[in-house]
């Protein structure tokens, strides 16, 4: 059946809202908490939403030409205001997303570092480490522990966006990194070092975004949780010859 007459296809509001509720269901089947679900959905119509913003931010930024200044001025202007009112609508969705951690007691507080956040972070950080170099038989079993202590360095707010700034990061230091890695990681001369075990695992990364943003709020965590002091002078050691 053609639906070249149907116009514009768009999903109405009963429709999304019994697509999320499958999900949910679908989701907890398989053991997911509903409120782990709640939160990474929200996180999903959130980005969504973000990235619609900077889709219409930058069609926004000229107008059709051979309408005049007049047309071309208001245009603009509208293209402004919508903008400005989707962003707002994404700011919102963030707010409501983050709120949706039960222990997120304000977007700006660092609460107890929640299930889904551990598992983001994991996520974020092991295809980064990666790129960069093998997976180790060396790797610490530790990355619970160490997620959850730089994640205690980050308001709710800042864990919601962390995988954007690791990503960007790794982009900004790639070189370095890779020199890191090939010195230190996995399959180098000094692999079995214990000094170094930690470049062996994947949280390795987010432990050098931590050391390179926030080394004083990294090693109040780091002690807090008490994990090796080695670990994070070996890290710094290496960051540095690295440079």
């Amino acid at each position: 059946m053609s639906t070249a007459g149907e116009g514009r296809q768009q999903l109405d509001e009963a429709s999304v809202l019994n697509a999320k509720r499958t999900l949910l269901q679908l989701l907890a089947r398989a053991g997911v908490w509903s409120g782990d679900a709640e939160e990474l959905i929200g996180f999903v119509e959130a980005g969504a939403l973000a990235l619609a913003y900077e889709e219409v931010g930058t069609a926004g930024r000229s107008a059709p030409e051979g309408k005049g200044e007049p047309y071309a001025s208001g245009w603009l202007d509208g293209a402004r205001s919508v903008t400005d009112a989707l962003g707002a609508v994404s700011e919102r969705a963030l707010r409501r997303a983050v709120a949706a951690d039960p222990s997120a007691a304000s977007p700006d507080d660092r609460p107890p570092v929640g299930r889904t956040e551990l598992e983001r972070t994991h996520v974020a950080v092991t295809p980064l480490y990666l790129s960069f170099t093998d997976a180790s038989d060396l790797d610490p079993e530790v990355t619970e522990q160490v997620l959850r202590a730089l994640l205690r360095t980050m308001s709710s707010r800042q864990r919601a966006g962390y995988a954007g700034r690791l990503a960007a990061f790794t982009s900004e230091h790639r070189t370095r990194l890779e020199r890191l890695y090939a010195e230190y990681g996995p399959g180098s001369a000094i692999a079995i070092h214990g000094r170094y075990s930690l470049i062996h695992s994947p949280t390795s990364v987010a432990v050098l975004e931590r050391l390179a943003t926030a080394p004083g709020d990294l090693h109040e965590e780091w002690d807090s949780a008490e994990l090796p002091p080695a670990w994070l002078d070996g890290l710094t050691t290496a960051w540095e010859a690295s440079g």
